[in-house]
């Protein structure tokens, strides 16, 4: 994984999970086009966006579509 982009690109739309209760512990996730997905964690702000492949991310997108994660 050298090609791994470690600084998001400017002009991510980052979206935050609906089921977030607003008490400073919500995740976000941006699509990363060409790249994969990033996420952030609101409670570890003094961390990057976690980054994820394009395939992993699209798994990820399918499952969550189909309700895999409520």
């Amino acid at each position: 994984m050298n090609n791994v982009p470690t600084t998001p690109p400017a002009g991510l739309v980052w979206r935050k999970a609906r089921a977030s209760q607003g008490d400073n512990d919500c995740v976000y996730v941006a699509d990363d086009p060409g790249n994969g997905g990033r996420w952030l964690d609101e409670s570890a702000t003094d961390q990057p966006p976690s980054f994820v492949p394009e395939s992993s991310w699209q798994a990820f997108l399918t499952g969550a579509k189909a309700g895999e994660f409520d």
